[in-house]
């Protein structure tokens, strides 16, 4: 496969998992209001003012990071459920009651409102460490890019495994190859990608800083960045995935040279 083809696939992949993240963030650009930001997100604007901690929707500054809310307003049309519209926004069920405040023998109406995940964000799956994951003991003979407390599995749109380590913990790579791609990904802080003979990627991210640059060669243990704290655990974690061609693989069977 070409390997620009191949690199394209994987972003298209990951850029699928960002969109549904947990946290969206959005970079006020000229022109742009608290109003007008909320209802490009279907969000309210006093929701969106609490959660970025804005008194002053007039302050509003060209360039500030704003956290978007995660849930937004749904209204309920003919012939819909509680059940169905949990599952359309990737919720459980108790989720959306809870949220709603709403009784077991609530009788849900036409044209009720609902606060719901925005596009299955996950109320109950958090991306890190979601329920149904398998949280594997850490094998001593197995080497990761970090020295891995915890290993768990990732589950829905990326296959992966989330490493728990410790701040500022050097990132290495697990083989010998060149560096693809080096940079932010909204929910995954710095991500490195590493292009590796036989048409092998090697993702890694959630580093606060990367050592190396695109074009950059490595080998196996070149430190690749320093692991940061992740906006969603509030734990230091990295995220480590590989792709064969466009193809997920288990991280634990890659070849480490």
């Amino acid at each position: 496969m070409n390997v620009r083809y191949g690199v394209l696939c994987l972003f298209l992949v990951l850029l699928g998992a960002m969109v549904g993240a947990e946290e969206t963030v959005h970079i006020v650009q000229r022109g742009e209001t608290i109003y007008s930001i909320a209802r490009s997100y279907s969000v309210k604007s006093e929701d969106l003012m609490r959660l970025n901690g804005i008194s002053d929707a007039q302050k509003l500054q060209i360039g500030r990071r704003l956290t978007i809310p995660s849930y937004i307003e749904y209204r309920v049309t003919r012939g819909e459920t509680l059940y169905s519209i949990a599952r359309q926004h990737e919720m459980t069920l108790q989720a959306l009651r809870t949220i709603n405040k709403l009784t077991q023998n609530y009788i849900l109406k036409e044209g009720d409102v609902l606060q719901v995940s925005r596009a299955g964000a996950g109320v109950e799956r958090p991306r890190s460490a979601p329920a149904q994951n398998t949280e594997k003991q850490r094998d001593t003979s197995l080497r990761w890019p970090v020295a891995a407390q915890e290993v768990v599995y990732m589950t829905g749109k990326l296959y992966g495994v989330v490493l728990k380590g410790e701040k500022s913990e050097a990132v290495k790579s697990l083989t010998p190859g060149t560096i693809v791609s080096a940079g932010p990904y909204r929910g995954f802080g710095r991500v490195a990608i590493v292009q590796v003979t036989g048409g092998y990627l090697y993702v890694y991210g959630g580093c606060e800083s990367l050592s190396v640059k695109t074009g950059d060669r490595v080998v196996s243990g070149t430190e690749l960045g320093r692991l940061g704290i992740d906006a969603v655990s509030k734990k230091p974690q990295l995220f480590f995935l590989v792709y064969h061609g466009a193809t997920p693989i288990d991280p634990a069977k890659a070849p480490r040279t």
